[in-house]
């Protein structure tokens, strides 16, 4: 991940249970349009991405159902908690999503949501195809072998 390596941004909400619900082919980095409330919101780390996901709608891209707490300071101004926001890509990378989702059946996923080094809020969009509950199994199982083998290492080492 990018802004684990860069010390200026910093984590704002993650979708940690994508990767066990699907296998993630590529990923990309978006821009999101949000209203004033709504970074102020994020600064303070009121924010979940766990149930949301992007949708290509009349050649736009949108992120749905991600939720945004209130801004208390912002009582008239504020923002709607779980509206649809807008995601800004450029046409060649808007062109590839489309094509992945409606000809090779995958799932837009966020990953991460995260303010990048120069203060701006980023989204990281997973390109993703659905796992079967045996490949979920098989991750556990990969998962569990890894910790143990961890495990006896560290015992033996």
């Amino acid at each position: 991940m990018a802004q684990k390596s860069d010390p200026n941004s910093k984590l704002i909400a993650e979708n940690r249970q994508a990767r066990y619900h699907y296998a993630i082919e590529s990923d990309l980095e978006a821009g999101i349009m949000l209203l004033g409330s709504e970074v102020k919101a994020l600064r303070t780390g009121q924010s979940n991405i766990a149930e949301s996901y992007a949708s290509i709608e009349n050649g736009e891209l949108w992120l749905i159902n991600s939720y945004i707490a209130a801004y208390q300071q912002a009582s008239v101004f504020g923002h709607e908690e779980r509206r649809h926001r807008k995601l800004l890509v450029s046409k060649k990378e808007l062109a590839r999503l489309w094509t992945a989702v409606g000809r090779e059946g995958m799932t837009l996923v966020p990953l991460a949501l995260y303010f990048n080094d120069r203060g701006k809020v980023k989204l990281k969009l997973g390109v993703a195809k659905g796992k079967k509950l045996a490949d979920k199994r098989e991750t556990e199982a990969k998962r569990d072998w890894n910790r143990q083998k961890q495990r006896l290492l560290k015992q033996n080492g």
